[in-house]
């Protein structure tokens, strides 16, 4: 007998394909991601990408300060002004912001012009923000100061690790604020480790005492924020390690009663 003609295989692949009953509802559009085709699925790549040095080492000092024991005298730099409080401070120095170079420069024309013509000019002492690590000490040791801001992410910390001290001996309110960026607007400088007001405006003045007043309880007098000892936190592995070897010792002491 003649023996049946030889399909090939990719014959009945398509032959099964087209048996298939198709859905209307629901049309298979395969993609191809092949060069010139389809684009890509977006993929977290963060683990692939190579990070400049400074995130590296950014990223790596956040974990050691997770993970070494910080003492007291540092760790009180992270209790920083919540946000209500930030923007009562913020909105009530945005007042005794120091003039800018233009400002400087219409002021003195101004003087000038009243010098030349003869008229009397206004000579009183402007109160505005003084900032400056050094001037700020000076203020603070006088007892100049009124209120002291300090930035929590000053680096090196040492630069103004021995502040707050300083203004708890003085009795003078200080706080400490997120963003060394965000105290450097308020003087028109690109940082700005601390800042102090030294005088406040008689309509200002309730406002004042009522800040000051609650940053003293908060800083000054807390004497907590000085025997705290920040980080000591284990990795992921660690702590599932301790809660295995926990629930083993539980394990232990169920049997032992149950004897």
């Amino acid at each position: 007998m003649p023996k049946a003609p030889k399909t090939s295989k990719a014959k009945k692949v398509q032959k099964k394909v087209a048996d298939r009953k198709k859905n209307p509802l629901f049309v298979r559009d395969a993609k191809n991601f092949r060069i010139g085709n389809d684009v890509q699925p977006k993929r977290d790549l963060s683990r692939y990408v190579r990070w400049p040095r400074y995130i590296l080492l950014h990223r790596q000092k956040k974990i050691l300060l997770q993970r070494i024991k910080v003492p007291a005298a540092i760790h009180q730099f992270s209790k920083t002004l919540d946000k209500n409080q930030s923007s009562k401070v913020y909105s009530l120095l945005k007042k005794y912001a120091p003039e800018t170079k233009t400002e400087k420069k219409q002021r003195l024309v101004k003087a000038a012009e009243s010098k030349a013509q003869n008229q009397k000019t206004d000579s009183k002492k402007v109160t505005v923000l003084k900032f400056g690590l050094n001037h700020v000490t000076t203020l603070v040791e006088t007892k100049k100061a009124k209120l002291v801001l300090i930035a929590y992410d000053v680096d090196p910390i040492e630069l103004v690790v021995w502040l707050p001290q300083l203004c708890r001996r003085q009795e003078v309110p200080f706080a400490f604020v997120k963003n060394k960026a965000r105290l450097g607007a308020l003087v028109h400088q690109k940082t700005a480790t601390c800042v102090a007001l030294t005088e406040v405006r008689k309509e200002d003045q309730a406002e004042f005492d009522n800040l000051a007043r609650d940053l003293r309880q908060h800083y000054n007098e807390n004497h907590e924020l000085l025997r705290t000892i920040g980080g000591g936190q284990v990795g992921i592995k660690s702590k599932h390690q301790q809660e295995a070897l926990k629930k083993a010792f539980e394990l232990e002491e169920l049997k032992k009663t149950s004897q």
